[in-house]
């Protein structure tokens, strides 16, 4: 199990303002010291994850909420990019989308996504998932050291 009071590092995908601001507020209100970085598409994500350009200093998380429907490069392009790149493979990938598609559901798996969520519309179910999914990597799982 990981310590949660080091908290984990965790970068979210999300191109949803609302959605980034219900998943900053979650991680605030929760009492562990998870560190959130975010970015809006899935170029960025990659740029992120691989410590280019903007992003050179970015940390390496340990734990990625992805969302499926991205600007520039889509989620499921994303989870392919990282599950085929050996330095980022092991970290964990929440497909946390709108998205209730069966398809999108067995495409996520099949690009090795670790769990797939569907956001609930509202407000307080919302915040109520992320601090499951929060919870469940933070004091139930053991991740990789980094």
């Amino acid at each position: 199990m990981t310590d949660p009071q080091a908290g984990i590092e965790v970068l979210l995908v999300e191109d949803d303002p609302g959605d980034v601001l219900m998943t900053r507020e979650a991680f605030a209100d929760h009492k562990v010291a998870n560190r959130l970085s975010v970015v809006s598409d899935g170029v960025s994500a990659l740029e992120f994850l691989r410590k280019e350009g903007e992003h050179a200093e970015a940390p390496t998380p340990d734990l990625i909420l992805l969302d499926l429907n991205l600007p520039r490069m889509d989620g499921r392009e994303v989870l392919a990019a990282v599950k085929e790149d050996p330095r980022l493979r092991q970290i964990p990938v929440v497909v946390l989308t709108t998205s209730e598609a069966e398809e999108d559901v067995l495409r996520s798996y099949a690009l090795h996504a670790n769990a797939y969520v569907t956001k609930p519309v509202d407000f307080d179910r919302f915040i109520d998932v992320v601090r499951q999914i929060d919870d469940f990597f933070v004091t139930v799982v053991r991740l990789p050291r980094r």
